[in-house]
């Protein structure tokens, strides 16, 4: 019994610290997002623009307009999938393997985050829809793609009953649900492809804006699954 109740504190007390450190993951990726917006430096604007003014500092803050806006996306979608971490978590008093791994490289893509953003806001502006360049949009939506389909194999390997990582079996809507959910960010992210190559560049920045609509959407829809299911019994 002795030798049971230690391996159980052992097993809760090795979970704990993989929640703990992707917490402090997480963390640490949405803060240096932030850094890679530079502070318009007093030489810079001189070089520039000829002088230091309210009109010339104006205008510098606003050629960082692009960064910023990348800035808040991915703030608010490194929250997003924070919370759906925590979230997840909740129902986990398990681990294995393959959980630390597709964590680890979950964590991969959110620490990538940082770059890839800066890399894109740095081309967000004027040269990215006048030059259509590519290759800043692809490697931000990819870095997008590769963490959500993590993200889904992880909510997929966690609802597997036989994998016996829950205190009990997660409810089939519910599990559905948190799958579907979890693949809305990164197939909307890789739509973006094919508009930006195809047709412009203005066009597929904007397509995000569909996320929060398709999610609304689809937590409609499995509330109503969620009713029937409950009239049912």
């Amino acid at each position: 019994m002795k030798n049971n109740s230690e391996n159980e504190l052992r097993k809760v007390f090795q979970l704990e610290r993989m929640i703990l450190f992707s917490d402090a993951v997480f963390a640490i990726a949405i803060t240096v997002l932030v850094i890679g917006i530079k502070i318009p430096e007093k030489e810079e604007v001189i070089k520039t623009y000829g002088n230091i003014s309210n009109h010339t500092l104006s205008v510098a803050l606003k050629e960082l307009i692009p960064k910023f806006f990348g800035f808040i996306i991915s703030f608010l979608l490194i929250g997003l999938y924070w919370s759906v971490h925590h979230r997840m978590f909740g129902f986990v008093n398990n681990y294995d393997s393959r959980l630390l791994f597709l964590n680890l490289v979950f964590l991969f893509f959110v620490v990538l985050m940082p770059f890839s953003t800066g890399f894109y806001g740095e081309y967000a502006g004027s040269e990215l829809l006048e030059k259509q360049l590519v290759v800043p949009l692809t490697f931000y939506v990819l870095n997008f793609c590769c963490l959500g389909f993590v993200n889904y194999l992880m909510w997929r390997h966690i609802t597997n009953p036989g994998n016996k990582l829950t205190d009990y079996p997660i409810d089939p809507v519910t599990a559905r649900y948190a799958k579907f959910r979890s693949l809305i960010i990164p197939s909307v992210f890789l739509i973006m492809l094919p508009v930006a190559y195809l047709t412009n560049v203005i066009i597929a920045v904007y397509i995000p804006l569909l996320i929060p609509l398709l999610m609304k959407i689809l937590k409609k829809y499995f509330i109503k699954q969620q009713v029937r299911l409950s009239n049912k019994h």
